[in-house]
């Protein structure tokens, strides 16, 4: 067993983690999560997890429906909004076929495999993700129109406008996983808002 392997199980103990979330992605990006109990997560590491790959997106054909997912424990976080007593972590998985080799209709494998040929050829990957995202005020009939919490444009300050307060506490929940945010801003729309990664 590894160190980051160790310092997972041993976090969880002592911050009495009651569920550990296996996520993964389908080949559209799709979230996929499967949570174990805490007792299962040494056999994760040596073992992964058995499911059904042919139900996932782009991952296998029926006939080759036998997956397994593998926690990364260089990934494991404590999710701060479901932090506490009996809280919640998470880690990203590696898809592998039975036999242990990387599924090719994995995502992260993929990814692994453009970063190691760039690297070969002498390319360096560079990315600065930002999230964009629009807010409404709460509506009782979502059969109508939603309605912006604010007429605000480009880096507009909106006092008294939830979505400052929104932001704060997204980027206060991102910063507590280790995520470092740039900086975070009003956008060009009304109840447009964007949070930039580091």
């Amino acid at each position: 067993m590894d160190k980051q392997q160790e310092f997972a199980l041993r976090t969880v103990e002592e911050r009495d983690v009651r569920f550990i979330r296996l996520w993964f992605t389908d080949v559209l990006g799709t979230l996929k999560s499967v949570a174990i109990a805490p007792a299962e997560l040494e056999a994760a590491f040596e073992e992964g997890l058995g499911f059904d790959g042919s139900a996932v997106e782009g991952l296998t054909r029926v006939s080759e429906d036998d997956m397994i997912v593998k926690p990364d424990p260089s990934t494991f976080q404590i999710l701060p909004w479901r932090g506490g007593p009996q809280g919640t972590a998470r880690m990203f998985c590696d898809v592998l076929t039975p036999d242990g080799e990387p599924s090719l209709g994995d995502p992260r494998h993929v990814l692994k495999q453009a970063l190691a040929k760039a690297k070969e050829k002498g390319f360096t990957f560079y990315v600065h993700p930002e999230i964009e995202f629009y807010l409404f005020e709460k509506q009782d009939d979502w059969s109508q129109t939603p309605t912006p919490i604010d007429e605000g444009g480009y880096f507009d300050h909106v006092p008294r406008s939830p979505g400052m307060d929104f932001r704060r506490a997204t980027v206060n929940m991102l910063e507590q996983m280790g995520i470092s945010v740039e900086y975070s801003h009003h956008e060009a729309g009304p109840g447009q808002n964007e949070i930039d990664l580091r």
